[in-house]
């Protein structure tokens, strides 16, 4: 089948894609909702272990601490996802008069660990504001005043945790893209439909519609009229 005759089929009942785009347009505008808006936060610690120095003898001691606080920072990305960790950290925000209250694995699943330079790096998104400001402030005390037992549970008592970059200022997120493409998708898909509706009614269409169809049975077209067709069967 030749391009022209994809475009007359499609071209005969036209109204059918553009209806259903029409109709899936109209109800997206009426039933859109905005997303909820959240707020993001970053923060960054230093994570390393006290070499033991001892006096008028080289050892390699430095070398294995700083290889030490390596595994440390790793380990910690899965220690502030823990309910334990959670627990703590919802506490304090009950010590800072704040109503929040975070559920467990909300840091760990935006925690960043960078091994180079023994860092840190733990960024939040919540869907409030203020609460985020306090969520991050109880965050910093856990790691500096509780940490001491987490870094135990990991064989590092000796550890020290500090705060280089302290939380951010809360920012909103953009859109994601699944919100932004959202109606482009929905209209894509109208059009697809209505052109697939369209080809299947020209399939369940018996009526004679071209010269080619009727040489195609095997009857000899003698002439054509604009809008109809003469033939004889041989």
């Amino acid at each position: 089948m030749e391009l022209k005759q994809y475009w007359y089929i499609i071209w005969k009942r036209i109204w059918i894609p553009v209806l259903l785009v029409l109709v899936v347009g109209i109800v997206s505008w009426f039933t859109r909702q905005a997303a909820p808006p959240t707020y993001s936060t970053t923060m960054r610690f230093t994570v390393g272990v006290r070499p033991q120095e001892v006096p008028d003898q080289y050892s390699f001691d430095s070398y294995y601490a700083w290889l030490s606080s390596e595994y440390l920072a790793d380990d910690l990305t899965a220690i502030v996802s823990s309910q334990a960790f959670a627990t703590d950290v919802n506490r304090r925000l009950a010590e800072l008069g704040s109503a929040a209250q975070i559920p467990p694995g909300l840091i760990g699943g935006v925690t960043i660990a960078e091994k180079q330079h023994r860092i840190l790096r733990l960024n939040i998104a919540w869907d409030n504001e203020a609460e985020l400001a306090d969520i991050a402030r109880a965050i910093v005390v856990v790691m500096e005043q509780d940490s001491p037992k987490y870094l135990s549970q990991l064989g590092t008592a000796g550890a020290l945790i500090n705060v280089i970059d302290q939380p951010s200022p809360p920012v909103a997120n953009p859109p994601s893209l699944t919100q932004r493409l959202d109606v482009p998708v929905r209209l894509l898909l109208a059009v697809v439909a209505g052109l697939a509706l369209v080809f299947l009614l020209d399939y369940v269409d018996d009526s004679v519609r071209g010269r080619s169809e009727l040489e195609a049975m095997g009857i000899a077209v003698l002439a054509e009229v604009p809008g109809k067709i003469a033939s004889r069967k041989l």
